[in-house]
């Protein structure tokens, strides 16, 4: 069974910087990152495979970093240049096999309870 619990948000000004934290027990193949702002679909931000290689939405490209510390059994979400548009509630989750589909939520049948990320103008 695959638990996991997030950390590290907050409230932010546009252009500042944030680091979600997501400890993880139990076995996993991806993990990855969703955001659900109110009143809109809960969208990939991004996953980290098995052997480290990464995919990120088009929308944080260049400015969240996905890693994964596997002493730590942590995986991390840095998010920089932060604009009003990223508030949003951010969720860890992970898949157990591979997908398909690897930013589409229905794909993962694991999921953290999520932590609020706000940005300010």
């Amino acid at each position: 069974q695959v638990q996991l619990v997030e950390s590290g948000g907050g409230s932010v000004q546009a252009g500042g910087s944030l680091r979600l934290s997501c400890t993880v027990s139990g076995y996993t193949y991806y993990m990855a990152w969703f955001r659900q702002a109110p009143g809109k679909a809960r969208e990939g931000v991004a996953v980290i495979l098995y052997n480290g290689n990464t995919e990120y939405a088009d929308f944080v490209k260049g400015r969240f970093s996905i890693s994964k510390d596997n002493a730590a059994n942590t995986l991390s979400l840095q998010m920089n240049a932060l604009k009003p548009e990223d508030t949003a509630m951010y969720y860890c989750a992970a898949v157990t096999s591979p997908i398909a589909w690897l930013l589409h939520p229905q794909e993962y049948n694991y999921w953290g309870q999520g932590t609020q990320v706000t940005v300010s103008s």
